[in-house]
């Protein structure tokens, strides 16, 4: 009895890796709208969109939007304030060398 019961839950444990696989290589989008109304008066619209698939997919359909936002980048907050002072000095010494030395304090 405890022969079958395993194998019977190593089937299942499968079929849903393959669903899940399937779901996330084709992506599936799950759509609602909530409107709230009084006397024909729209006093309220939700609108829901829920997209799962994988990374790939996201990409593929040009729904990478992390690619490009700092919070998820590479860098971290400290290098880019770190880079941000190394063009702000070249951009500083640029300057000094085209009106002299005259824009320096003392």
């Amino acid at each position: 009895m405890a022969i079958q019961n395993a194998a019977q839950h190593s089937i299942e444990s499968t079929n849903l890796a393959d669903l899940l696989e399937r779901v996330l290589d084709k992506g599936v989008v799950i759509a609602g709208d909530i409107k709230i109304s009084l006397v024909d008066i729209e006093l309220l619209t939700i609108q829901i969109r829920l997209v799962i698939c994988s990374v790939d997919k996201a990409k593929e359909m040009g729904m990478d939007w992390w690619v490009n936002n700092p919070l998820y980048s590479k860098h971290s907050e400290q290098d880019r304030l770190t880079e941000s002072l190394h063009s702000m000095e070249e951009r500083m010494a640029k300057l000094e060398s085209k009106f002299g030395a005259g824009l320096t304090p003392g």
